[in-house]
């Protein structure tokens, strides 16, 4: 039994259907869960926002796969709406519903190399091992993310696609730690406690709406050692 997380219309689902696996799909639209039924899916159904959480028992599904949905958890669309509060919620409900050999492929679409890392450490606080692949890494156009995620066990991550094919994804989470260089050079992300580093941390800090102290000539800088 599979998960389809943010199932809109069916699409994704009749290729579950076509592929021999059972499936449940959620989607927060009323619309688009009717015209699902219009095309007569064979999935069941659920309207719910994945914000707050996925309404099922533990380890109900063998899988879950979801495409461009995940991405909107980091917007607040209404004032009582915490972003970081609604991914961890989606992310440990998730979790929670996966058997212990599942693994669940999540594609979605970043605003922001800061918005791709918030769901990925939200990921693994949760208790998921695994990483994120970008296939199309070089286009504009065709770029692709997706979390790939797994409940007990840490397995080696598919191949992102490329224009000339395959290629081995150099980053993963084993243990629950990441290749860090890797992904920094990947993601284009400063070195660990540089300034720019300090500041992108800051600066993503004010978008969750914390506190945080004023950019000065000391940011970064290291202290000197007290006597």
């Amino acid at each position: 039994m599979l998960l389809d997380i943010g199932c809109g219309s069916g699409l994704s689902g009749e290729t579950i259907t076509e592929n021999g696996h059972a499936w449940v799909g959620i989607d927060i639209s009323p619309a688009m869960l009717s015209v699902a039924r219009e095309r007569e899916v064979d999935g069941d159904l659920i309207l719910g926002d994945i914000g707050y959480g996925l309404p099922f028992r533990s380890g109900s599904f063998d899988g879950a796969v979801s495409a461009s949905a995940i991405q909107w958890l980091c917007n607040a669309d209404r004032t009582e709406h915490n972003p970081v509060a609604r991914i961890r919620c989606f992310f440990t409900s998730l979790y929670a519903c996966l058997s212990r050999t599942a693994r669940a492929v999540l594609q979605f679409y970043p605003e922001s190399i800061s918005q791709a890392d918030l769901l990925q450490n939200e990921a693994m606080r949760a208790g998921f091992s695994g990483g994120l692949i970008i296939d199309f890494p070089n286009s504009t156009r065709a770029k692709k993310y997706f979390l790939v995620l797994d409940v007990s066990t840490y397995r080696r991550l598919p191949q992102a696609l490329t224009e000339g094919g395959y290629q081995d994804v150099p980053t993963g989470v084993s243990g629950g730690k990441r290749t860090e260089a890797r992904e920094c050079h990947r993601l284009k992300k400063p070195p660990k406690h540089s300034v720019a580093w300090i500041k992108q941390k800051k600066e993503r800090a004010r978008k969750q709406m914390k506190e945080v102290a004023h950019d000065s000539k000391y940011t970064g800088r290291k202290r000197a050692q007290r006597l």
